[in-house]
């Protein structure tokens, strides 16, 4: 475990993992996004501060309409 802040690796890593369990990307997919890319799939502009995320219901719905 590691205090302070999150460097690079531990934050791509988390991201990483986001990526996969949420968008069913795979680690190549991951990192030919870029990061403007993620952040808009994953919660809006960044220039916007944090947005109002995607709800359970929400990614369920997209989760079926997938199959």
């Amino acid at each position: 475990m590691s205090f302070g802040p999150p460097n690079f690796g531990q934050t791509s890593l988390r991201l990483a993992r986001l990526a996969a369990r949420l968008l069913g990307w795979r680690p190549a997919e991951f990192w030919a996004a870029t990061p403007a890319e993620l952040a808009a799939i994953l919660g809006g502009d960044p220039a916007e501060g944090p947005g109002e995320g995607l709800s359970r219901a929400d990614l369920t719905r997209m989760m079926e309409h997938e199959r």
